[in-house]
C-alpha cells in the first residue's frame, strides 16, 4: 500500500502544496526531522528488550537498525542520500544540481511535481470544519462534449414536439382570426342590408301589407311623376298609349295600359275615344283629356315612333320577353315560313322583332291583348337600360327621339333612369286600365289604378268647364242612355258613359263635393228627375256628378 500522498521514488516525504494551470496536484519535499538514530539488537542485553513480567519501569528500545549498526548515529543530514556518500547537494527536481557546501536559494514558486500522483488528495481539514480556501481560475477547467447520438435523438424529438405544438398553436390562432373576420364581414352585411331595407320602406312592418304602398302617406299625397308615352306604328297605322308612373313615396314604378277605347271629352264637349284624340286633339289635347278623366296630373308626353323603338332595342343590346304567341313573319312568301318571334320563355328580341311583337294583334284579338304585348317590351326596356341619369340621357340624345314640348331630352333621360332602377330592383310592375265596352271606368277601375296607382281623386274642373256627368243605365232600356245624353248635352253638361247596372226602381242623382250639390239639382231637373232623387255618395272617378237611371225615368218628361 501507498502512504498518505501515494508518493513514489522512495522514501522522501512530500505534501501538497497546489494545483498548477492545468488542475494537476503539486507537491513539495518535506525536510527531515534531525533526530538520534539507535539501532535495533534483536539480542539485546539484559534491561534493553520487553519484559512482559517486569514490574518496574520500562526502558526503551533503541530505534530500528536495518543495517545492524548498534553504535551511535549521526543526525541524519538535510538532504537525502541514497548512496550515503555524505553531504550531497540539494536535490533538484528539475534535473539541475547545486554546488557542494552551497545553499539552495528558496523560491515558493517552485515545487516538486509528482507525474505518478493517481489523483488529488484530500482535502485539507482547517480543524473548524470549513475546507481550506483555494484559488481557482476558470482557465483551469477543461469542459470536452462528446456528441452522443441518444442525446441528438432526444433533442431532435423534443424539437419535433415543440414544432408540431406550434404548428398546432398557429393554426389554431388562424382558424380564430378566419371565424371572427367572417363573423365581422357577415355582420357588416347584415347591418347594410337591414339599413338598405329601411331605407328603401322595405323592412317589415315598416310598409304596407304588400310593400308596394306607404301607408303612412295618404294615397293622394303621395309624390308622383307621371309621363304618357304613345307609341306610332308608321308602318301600318294606329297607336299605343301607356302611362309611365314613378311613385317617389312608395318606391314603385307602375306602367299602366290605356285601352283605346276609353272615353274622353272632346274640344266641343263632347265624348271621344283615346285612339281618336291623339289622331285629331293631338298630344296635347289627348293629355288634358286624361287629366280629366283620371285626375292625374301628366308631365309630358314621350312620342315613340317603331323606328326609334328598334334602335332603343338595338343600341342596349336586345331584350328578353316571356312571349305568348307566335308572331309570323310579315315578308314571308310561303305560309308554312318560321315565325319571326316564336313562343316561349325568355326570348331574346332584337329591335326589329321587338316592334313585331309590341304591335302584333292577332285575327280575333282585342286590342287590350296587343296592348299588353306593348306593355311588356316597354318593362325588358327598362330592365335593359342603364339606370345611370348621364348614361340614359346619352342614350336619348344619341337616338334623336322625337321629343315635344315641355318634355326634354335631360328630363326623359333622368326619368328613364330612375324607371329602369326600379325595373332592376323588382320594384316595377305592369297594370291594364279596366275599361268597359262603352270606353267608360268601372269602379273596379277607380279602386285598383286610377286610386292606388294614379291618386285616385278626379281634378276639379276650371270655373268656365262644363259639368261632367256620368250616367249609368239601370232602367232595363238599352235606349234611355242615348237619350239622357242629348238632353245633357242640350244642358251644357259633359257627358261620361258609365255604361249599364243592375235593375233599380229609382233613379238616383249623386254627388260626392258639398259644392257639386247645386249641379246635381240642375242636372235632376234637367233629366226631369225629382228633387229627392239627388244625393251624397259616390261618384266615378272622372265625373262631377253620377247618374244611376232607374225604371222611373221618362225621357219624354
Amino acid at each position: 500500500m501507498n502512504d498518505r500522498y501515494d508518493a513514489g521514488y522512495g522514501d522522501v516525504p512530500y505534501e501538497l502544496v497546489g494545483y498548477d494551470e492545468y488542475g494537476q496536484p503539486v507537491y513539495r519535499q518535506v525536510p527531515a526531522q534531525q533526530q538520534p538514530q539507535q539501532h535495533y539488537d534483536p539480542y539485546a542485553q539484559q534491561g534493553y528488550g520487553h519484559d512482559p513480567y517486569a514490574t518496574g519501569a520500562q526502558r526503551q528500545p533503541p530505534p530500528y537498525d536495518p543495517y545492524g549498526d548498534t553504535g551511535p548515529q549521526a543526525p541524519a543530514p538535510s538532504s537525502y542520500d541514497p548512496y550515503g556518500t555524505g553531504t550531497q547537494a540539494p536535490y533538484d527536481p528539475y534535473g539541475q544540481q547545486i554546488a557542494a557546501g552551497g545553499r539552495q536559494p528558496r523560491v515558493a514558486e517552485q515545487t516538486a511535481y509528482i507525474p505518478q500522483q493517481a489523483g488529488p488528495a484530500e482535502e485539507r481539514d482547517t480543524g473548524t470544519g470549513e475546507r481550506a480556501d483555494r484559488d481557482y481560475r476558470t482557465e483551469q477547467f477543461a469542459f470536452v462534449e462528446e456528441p452522443d447520438q441518444d442525446s441528438e435523438d432526444v433533442i431532435d424529438w423534443l424539437k419535433f414536439t415543440e414544432n408540431r405544438t406550434e404548428r398546432r398553436e398557429e393554426a389554431r390562432r388562424r382558424a380564430r382570426a378566419r371565424v371572427i373576420a367572417l363573423v365581422v364581414v357577415l355582420a357588416l352585411v347584415a347591418a347594410g342590408g337591414v339599413g338598405y331595407l329601411w331605407y328603401a320602406g322595405k323592412l317589415p312592418g315598416l310598409g304596407s301589407s304588400d310593400g308596394k304602398t306607404d301607408t303612412a302617406t295618404p294615397v293622394g299625397a303621395q309624390k308622383r311623376d307621371v309621363i304618357v308615352v304613345h307609341l306610332h306604328n308608321t308602318a301600318k297605322g294606329g297607336t299605343s298609349t301607356a302611362l309611365l308612373v314613378d311613385n317617389a313615396t312608395t318606391q314603385q314604378g307602375t306602367t299602366v295600359l290605356l285601352p283605346n277605347s276609353l272615353a274622353l271629352s272632346s274640344d266641343d264637349g263632347g265624348t271621344t275615344t283615346l285612339a281618336k284624340s291623339v289622331d285629331d286633339d293631338g298630344s296635347s289635347g289627348t293629355r288634358d283629356a286624361i287629366d280629366t278623366v283620371l285626375g292625374t296630373e301628366i308631365q309630358g308626353t314621350w312620342r315613340l315612333d317603331t323606328p326609334y323603338l328598334q334602335n332603343l332595342v338595338d343600341l342596349i343590346g336586345n331584350i328578353e320577353v316571356d312571349t305568348d304567341v307566335n308572331v309570323p313573319d310579315p315578308s314571308a312568301k310561303s305560309k308554312g315560313a318560321a315565325p319571326l318571334v316564336r313562343k316561349g320563355k325568355a326570348q331574346t328580341l332584337s329591335g326589329k322583332t321587338a316592334v313585331a311583337y309590341a304591335t302584333y294583334q292577332g285575327a280575333g284579338e282585342a286590342q287590350n291583348a296587343q296592348l299588353q304585348r306593348f306593355g311588356q317590351v316597354v318593362q325588358a326596356v327598362l330592365r335593359k337600360l342603364t339606370s345611370d341619369t348621364g348614361g340614359a340621357t346619352t342614350t336619348v340624345r344619341t337616338l334623336g327621339m322625337i321629343i315635344e314640348p315641355p318634355l326634354t331630352e335631360k328630363d326623359l333621360g333622368a326619368f328613364l333612369a330612375r324607371l329602369a332602377d326600379l325595373a332592376k330592383g323588382g320594384d316595377y310592375k305592369t297594370a291594364l286600365l279596366p275599361v268597359q265596352d262603352d270606353g267608360t271606368l268601372s269602379e273596379e277601375a277607380s279602386a285598383s289604378v286610377v286610386k292606388d296607382v294614379l291618386g285616385g281623386t278626379a281634378k276639379s274642373p276650371d270655373k268656365d268647364a262644363a259639368v261632367r256627368v256620368s250616367v249609368r243605365n239601370a232602367s232595363g232600356v238599352k235606349d234611355n242612355s242615348a237619350k239622357a245624353r242629348v238632353v245633357l248635352l242640350n244642358g251644357g253638361f259633359t257627358f261620361l258613359e258609365g255604361g249599364t247596372a243592375s235593375a233599380a226602381a229609382t233613379s238616383q242623382v249623386r254627388y260626392a263635393d258639398a259644392a257639386d250639390k247645386a249641379d246635381a239639382t240642375e242636372v235632376a231637373k234637367t233629366l226631369g228627375l225629382p228633387a229627392g232623387a239627388v244625393s251624397k255618395g259616390e261618384v266615378s272617378a272622372n265625373a262631377d256628378v253620377t247618374v244611376v237611371l232607374g225604371q222611373d225615368y221618362d225621357p219624354s218628361s
